[in-house]
């Protein structure tokens, strides 16, 4: 990668000033990041920060992210959040991993509020021994104990990575959180896209975008339009390879919003899939409001596969969030529910909100049975 010298500053999309109190302790800490590198920081550096700076970061602080409502304080709802019915139907996934593997144990990465967890050890009582969160987060992890305490000793909470993994592990809405490279093309070659102080310092002006020259491109060729703007998943493919590696036998499965790689990278889909979010509103400016809001990119689904399979697990299946829930049984979960419960499965199953745009992608070791959760409308062949 060539890295030069100076930054050459985008032709938009600057951020403005920072008027959120939240933030700015997180602006100043940001700028000292960018002034310590040289004055231009890569967009997978300040995402990371933006989102994990000890005590600062979006993950970090002590305010609510995830919720059911504009209005009550959260940022976003996710599927546990949104129906309980989620967690019970994915449970009987786990269930059949647990047996086949002859595991008692679920590591769950990035356990958010809790409510995944709490579901799953409801639905799977005693055959679920230890549950075991790695969370970066003291914020979530504090919340996550609070909601889990009537479960006692069976949860357990980590910082750290087990050296071996023989269970089952799930991540949900996990990789989406990974800071990615930002790429641009400018119709002759690709720049990496990196972040600049912009005015006379962070208290001025916050922050801008920056360019520079470099030899990273995306993994699909493909007649991209000046201008366009994708991102690679260097951490995201990183942390899977290390999940699979530890993976003694067992399963992992990840549930996530994104695309395969001839999908997330197609030229029609020229300004990527970065996106912000606070207060159930979405925006796609990363440099304003920073650590008041989520920052996030779709998943490339293809790239997360390979990097497993790279690792030695097996791929085990790839499908919409829609047929997995209701391949595991969610339908008839519903038996006897309310409309409000109906209703709040329809956004987890339906095509315009959230049965299509999210997938389920699984590896494992040492499995034979075919994954309940994949029995039908299988999609691995398209990664």
């Amino acid at each position: 990668m060539d890295d030069g010298k100076d930054g050459a500053a985008a032709p938009a999309g600057a951020g403005g000033a920072q008027p959120d109190s939240v933030s700015t302790p997180l602006v100043r800490h940001i700028a000292q990041v960018i002034a310590a590198a040289g004055g231009w920081l890569p967009f997978e550096r300040y995402m990371h920060e933006a989102l994990y700076a000890p005590g600062l970061g979006y993950y970090a602080r002590a305010g609510r992210v995830f919720g059911r409502l504009p209005g009550d304080g959260s940022d976003y709802v996710t599927a546990p959040e949104l129906s309980p019915l989620y967690g019970r139907a994915l449970a009987r996934q786990v269930a059949q991993w647990l047996d086949a593997a002859d595991a008692d144990t679920v590591w769950e990465f990035g356990a958010g509020s809790g409510a995944l967890a709490g579901q799953l050890l409801d639905a799977l009582g005693p055959r679920l021994r230890r549950y075991v969160i790695v969370e970066v987060s003291p914020a979530l992890a504090a919340r996550q104990r609070e909601r889990l305490a009537r479960h006692g000793g069976r949860v357990e909470w980590a910082r750290q990575w087990p050296d071996a993994l023989h269970g089952v592990v799930v991540g949900n809405e996990v990789l989406d959180a990974m800071p990615v490279q930002l790429l641009r093309f400018d119709g002759a070659r690709w720049h990496e896209r990196g972040v600049v102080v912009a005015g006379d310092g962070a208290d001025d002006g916050g922050f801008a975008w920056a360019d520079r020259p470099t030899d990273l491109r995306p993994p699909v060729d493909a007649d991209f339009v000046a201008g366009a703007l994708t991102e690679l998943h260097r951490q995201a493919c990183a942390f899977v390879a290390g999940v699979a590696e530890r993976l003694e036998r067992g399963a992992a499965l990840f549930v996530d919003y994104g695309f395969p790689a001839a999908e997330y990278h197609h030229p029609q889909r020229s300004g990527g899939t970065l996106m912000c979010h606070r207060a159930h509103r979405a925006d796609a400016d990363p440099l304003a409001e920073v650590g008041a809001k989520d920052i996030t990119a779709h998943v490339d689904f293809s790239a997360v596969a390979l990097a497993a399979q790279d690792a030695g697990a097996q791929v085990l299946g790839y499908t919409s969030q829609a047929h997995f829930l209701i391949n595991c049984g969610i339908l008839e979960l519903l038996a006897g529910a309310d409309w409000r419960a109906r209703a709040d499965v329809q956004k987890l199953l339906t095509e315009h909100e959230m049965g299509e745009l999210f997938k389920a992608l699984a590896f494992g070791r040492g499995l034979a049975d075919l994954p309940l959760g994949f029995a039908r409308g299988d999609r691995t062949h398209t990664l």
